[in-house]
């Protein structure tokens, strides 16, 4: 390899590699979609959802939107990162005194491990669409930390260690619908709990692709020349929103400093379970998967607003990828 992932090794991880006769920096799963509809009893979809490696096995937190139409947040479980079990009860989050807390909704979420800690960020009300954290130590008791973010704000990802001794955090300012603009922030606390130091990371891009809005997509990845971050760009066309998937490298130290941003996005909405379903025309990168002995990456993706798929590269062709195409 050329190029290097910080972090831990995982053989056992979901990949295959690159089908003859394609260029393209990303690829997908020969099986997608990997959750398609009505996966479970009270559940119409599963979609926009986080996997991580979890005791030997893969363990996952999931948008499902309910069969009244609203999204709560589920808990999945798998021997190979493929196939889930999901429970059947949504999570329920419980205050610092232990008292449980009934959400409006809660979607799209991001899944982390830090310090010995998992840390769910996901969309949730507070009087109007904002960033709820939850975290767990075990995945059966869920703490809610209380309104970290006032609204009206989506897409936020922790990053996997502190930076200079403080948590820190993208977001995606919106508004209360959908939102028709949106850069990359970045945000610190010393406490997970109060948020400050705000920096503009990213704004939407003069390319179509891109040039509606953009957010943080799965956990950023350390790398040899700094953070890899995956992100999804969305373009306002005739029959509405089209999201793709780009990719840029942020300083280690200063990750509201780009390094280098691909100009052209990695990978469009293609296949039917994209461009036909819920909403069409969405590929959404959620989470990731790395192995850094092999460089290898496996992203997990909303298809349409209606299912799950996964997605596969390499830290080196994504990497070349990013600096041939750079703007």
């Amino acid at each position: 390899m050329k190029h290097k992932i910080y972090g831990k090794e995982l053989a056992n991880m979901p990949y295959e590699p690159r089908p003859a006769g394609t260029d393209s920096p990303l690829w997908r799963y020969s099986q997608n979609p990997i959750i398609s509809m009505n996966p479970f009893p009270n559940a119409s979809r599963v979609f926009n959802s986080a996997v991580m490696a979890y005791n030997g096995e893969f363990i996952g937190v999931f948008r499902a939107d309910t069969k009244n139409g609203i999204p709560f947040l589920f808990v999945g479980h798998s021997k190979d990162g493929i196939h889930f079990d999901f429970e059947i009860d949504p999570i329920v989050f419980h205050d610092k005194e232990g008292k449980p807390i009934k959400l409006e909704y809660a979607y799209d979420p991001r899944l982390v491990e830090l310090e010995g800690t998992y840390y769910i960020i996901f969309c949730t009300s507070n009087h109007g669409p904002t960033l709820g954290i939850g975290k767990t130590k075990d995945f059966k008791d869920f703490e809610l930390v209380d309104n970290p973010f006032l609204p009206f704000n989506r897409n936020g990802v922790l990053f996997p260690r502190k930076i200079n001794g403080e948590y820190a955090m993208f977001s995606r300012p919106s508004d209360s619908g959908h939102t028709q603009f949106g850069d990359i922030f970045l945000s610190y606390s010393k406490d997970m709990e109060y948020w400050g130091k705000h920096r503009h990371v990213m704004e939407r891009g003069y390319e179509w692709w891109c040039g509606t809005k953009i957010g943080a997509g799965p956990t950023p990845i350390e790398c040899d020349l700094g953070w890899l971050v995956f992100f999804h760009g969305a373009n306002l066309t005739c029959s509405g929103l089209v999201y793709s998937i780009g990719a840029a490298i942020v300083d280690r130290d200063d990750p509201s400093k780009v390094l280098h941003r691909c100009g052209n996005f990695l990978l469009a909405p293609e296949k039917i379970y994209e461009t036909s379903g819920y909403v069409p025309n969405v590929l959404f990168p959620v989470s990731c998967l790395t192995d850094a002995k092999t460089g290898r990456i496996a992203i997990y993706a909303g298809g349409a607003d209606t299912v799950t798929e996964l997605l596969f590269t390499d830290i080196d062709t994504v990497i070349d990828y990013i600096l041939k195409y750079e703007r």
